[in-house]
């Protein structure tokens, strides 16, 4: 997948639309990346055309009995057979280019295999979520248009993440605060009116759902792809280098392994489970192929144990990326992913399976037991070398006669020098491929050496015929991991938290309206009780009090005292307000819940209160408290979370069970 954009280093910060500085953002990248994206979707919209026009003329083609008919028709197949595959190769031109994320030190490493970004229309949520605040929340929308253009300017600055770890906090932050937006404002079963629009990283075309599970779907799958673009640009010739390679790999394998498991039905192709299986495995590829690197950069002095071992770690790359080439040769990613990743794919296949052959080689003619006591641990070794037993002499023979070994040596070296050869062939076929340079020379000086290395071993007197070396068994020290990306780094304040805390003013609650009542303070207090935090619960009132007279109810949230808001208010705080107001009385602005368990429990309660209202009276003036009325206990309602903060570090589980694009 491929953006067209300049070699030098994305800046870390830029100006949003908002005036405000936003880490990780790269807007320059916007236009290039556009312009990329339109030609993919013209591409599409061609080829889709001329796909409707061969199925039309093969149609008629059957249903004809006209001769001329059948040749005009056949005439006009071969024209539109032949654009589309015009239109194919510009549309895989697009798609296959790797060099722009590549690392660009004098180092000669194996170009990795990246993704490009999914692209994203600008969405407006002004008017959607202002609508929403007047007819849900009860409050006027326009107090809110801050936090809306706040949160318009985090989404399109996300659209063009750097590439480095700031971009990828960008991409996470974005995708928590999706978890508040979730919640506050898209209940169960509905949804807010706003289409989602995202191109296909690969094909351009544009699919739109009303789902928010899509945006987050998309946002997680560029934070996999963001992943893999670090990862090609780390220096592999350093261990550090590798190590982040092998780091950015596996969490990009973790990002589209979690999609995959918990986002389903989705609209485009790439987020499919046949691609994202392909991807994970991939991304498993790409990172056994860097711990052979790390394993080649370690190891300094080799000895027969040490080569074993590199050429099994060898074997196991060819191995994962046999793996990936079959699952790329099956539908429906066959039609899919671009031929020049299929070949790469290949070709890294036969590549390391040569590298394995010629270690091999290496480890049989160019060591040997120097000790007795060696001839033990070398057995057991060479015994888990080979998938079969080599033919010939016992294991402890073929260990210490120079001959036997050099035969062994020449027939996995005759090997390697086919799997470089066939390498190099199925390189040639792809246009693009031959076009990248270093592999050309990462496979033609591996080529070169195995047949050096050949020439050296080779004897003119040799009468007997080269055996085929047996596989080598596939074996690694360092299995890779699919690590989910930790988003729980990014610690995030809800933007709409001023709406109240999400375990009360959440999309799933409705609310009568707001209402105020006045209150002056009687000789026995206001006549109730108040219990929890953030909001404070009226637990109860007193019949015939001055809390019942003004209409409050058992169940009522308090969110405002004398105008201060107190949302977000412990126990306490709204209790010092309270004991502070004078003889003018107070103004509350209650809230109460719709049809839920809450409610009708407070309902139920009153109604006990009242068939009990002299007894309740006498209770509550027997009470040790000289504040009774309005004392209450601290403990929260059960079942409610914490809220007393608006800050949360949230996990990656945050996108809760699977969900499903519609």
């Amino acid at each position: 997948m491929v953006e067209v954009l300049g070699e030098a280093e994305p800046f870390l910060q830029h100006q949003d639309h908002g005036g405000s500085l936003r880490k990780g953002c790269d807007p320059l990248a916007q236009t290039q990346r556009s312009k990329l994206q339109h030609r993919r979707a013209r591409i599409n919209q061609q080829i889709n055309k001329e796909m409707r026009m061969r199925a039309g003329a093969e149609n008629l083609f059957r249903a004809t009995t006209n001769h001329k008919v059948k040749e005009t028709v056949a005439l006009e197949l071969s024209y539109v057979n032949s654009n589309l595959q015009l239109l194919k190769e510009e549309l895989e031109e697009l798609n296959s280019s790797v060099d722009v994320y590549q690392n660009d030190s004098d180092a000669i490493c194996v170009p990795m295999i990246p993704l490009g970004l999914k692209e994203t229309k600008e969405l407006d949520l002004m008017e959607p979520l202002k609508t929403l605040i007047n007819e849900h929340f009860g409050e006027d929308g326009s107090l809110y248009d801050k936090e809306i253009k706040d949160f318009m300017n985090l989404r399109q600055a996300m659209r063009t993440p750097s590439r480095n770890e700031s971009g990828l906090e960008l991409l996470m932050e974005y995708y928590n605060q999706l978890y508040f937006l979730d919640y506050r404002f898209f209940p169960l079963n509905k949804n807010l009116g706003v289409f989602f629009h995202w191109y296909d990283s690969l094909t351009g075309v544009p699919a739109c759902q009303r789902a928010l599970a899509f945006e987050k779907g998309s946002v997680l799958f560029n934070t996999g792809a963001l992943y893999t673009q670090i990862a090609a640009r780390q220096d592999r010739s350093t261990l550090k280098g590798v190590d982040n390679t092998i780091d950015a790999f596996q969490k990009a394998a973790g990002a589209f392994n979690y999609l995959k498991e918990n986002f389903s039905n989705a609209p485009s192709l790439d987020m499919s489970s046949a691609s994202l299986n392909m991807l994970v495995q991939l991304m498993i590829a790409q990172v056994q192929e860097c711990v052979f690197e790390k394993i080649t950069l370690v190891e300094g002095h080799r000895d027969f144990l040490t080569e074993l071992h590199i050429a099994q770690e060898a074997a196991r790359v060819e191995e994962a990326y046999s793996l990936v080439c079959q699952m790329m040769t099956q539908p429906p990613v066959k039609d899919y992913v671009p031929f020049s990743w299929t070949t790469m794919v290949q070709v890294k296949a036969e590549h390391f399976k040569a590298l394995s052959h010629y270690h091999a080689a290496i480890t049989f003619c160019d060591h040997y037991v120097a000790f007795e006591s060696e001839v033990p641990e070398f057995e057991k070794a060479f015994l888990q070398f080979h998938v079969n037993a080599p033919e010939g002499p016992t294991l402890s023979m073929a260990l210490q006669d120079p001959e036997e070994r050099r035969k062994l040596g020449k027939a996995h070296l005759k090997r390697a020098i086919m799997r470089h050869e066939e390498a190099m062939r199925i390189h040639g076929l792809c246009k693009i491929l031959r076009k990248m340079d270093i592999l050309q020379e990462v496979l033609s000086s591996a080529h070169k050496r195995s047949l050096s290395k050949y020439s050296d071993i080779d004897d003119e007197e040799d009468f007997f015929e080269t055996g085929d070396a047996p596989d080598i068994h596939p074996k690694t020290h360092q299995k890779p991991e699919i690590q989910t990306p930790n988003v729980s780094k990014v610690k995030v304040t809800d933007i709409f938290h001023r709406l109240g805390p999400l375990s009360v003013f959440s999309a799933k609650n409705k609310w009568k309206p707001a209402r105020r009542a006045h209150l002056v303070r009687g000789e026995n207090g206001f006549g109730f009780t108040l219990r929890g935090d953030s909001p404070v619960l009226i637990a109860g009132v007193v019949p015939g009090g001055c809390a019942d007279e003004a209409g409050l109810k058992e169940g009522d949230y308090i969110v405002s005292v004398n105008g201060e808001d107190c949302k977000w208010s412990k126990h306490a705080q709204v209790v010092q307000l309270l004991k502070s107001v004078g003889v003018e009385g107070v103004d509350l602005d209650v809230v109460t819940l719709q049809n839920t368990d809450a409610q009708s429990m407070a309902e139920k309660r009153s109604l006990l209160l009242k068939h009990n209202k002299e007894n309740s009276r006498k209770s509550i003036m027997n009470s040790k408290s000289a504040s009774t009325l309005f004392i209450g206990s601290r403990k929260s309602s059960p079942g409610k979370r914490s809220k007393s903060s608006g800050t949360l570090g949230l996990p990656f589980s945050t996108a809760g069970n699977t969900e499903s694009m519609h």
